[in-house]
């Protein structure tokens, strides 16, 4: 009587008779950061930003608040439109304004349509120093460059998306 024996087919019994290699464990995804995380990014971030923009506001003579006035006032503005944007009172703006005034970095000039509004504008030499200070601005955040068009356009999207109550000056 011959005796039937169930064997394993050749593939089946080398992949029995191989050792068994080592697999490395598939990392756990990082979880998403939270909104808090994200808040707190934008704060460090906000922070690196204005340290560097007062360290060259500093190489003018210019205190940073000084700096943003001129940087605000690329495109002339009556003088009650920067307090709001500043934050602060209209009497504090006319000290500042007084100042770079003072250094022929900025104009007031009447409105045209009411002379009672004055409109501040910043002088050949303020433009002057707002290039120098937006030069310097980028040599210290080279990322920005290195983003590339698309990048830059889609972080302009996602930051407009996430801060959308938040106007450029």
């Amino acid at each position: 009587m011959t005796r039937l024996t169930h064997s394993a087919p050749p593939a089946a019994a080398a992949a029995v008779a191989a050792p068994a290699t080592p697999t490395t464990p598939t990392p756990a995804p990082t979880p998403a950061p939270t909104p808090a995380d994200l808040m707190e990014r934008l704060a460090r971030a906000a922070d690196g930003y204005y340290h560097c923009f007062g360290l060259i506001a500093a190489q003018h003579e210019l205190t940073p608040m000084q700096g943003k006035v001129l940087v605000l006032v690329r495109q002339p503005m009556p003088m009650r439109a920067l307090a709001g944007l500043l934050g602060c009172d209209a009497s504090n703006v006319t000290g500042l304004v007084d100042r770079l005034e003072a250094r022929s970095l900025v104009r007031r000039a009447p409105d045209p349509t009411d002379r009672r509004i004055k409109t501040v504008r910043l002088t050949d030499r303020g433009e002057a120093v707002v290039r120098e200070i937006d030069t310097r601005m980028l040599d210290h955040l080279p990322g920005l460059e290195r983003l590339g068009e698309e990048g830059r356009r889609a972080l302009l999207d996602l930051l407009d998306r996430a801060l959308p109550g938040v106007q450029p000056g």
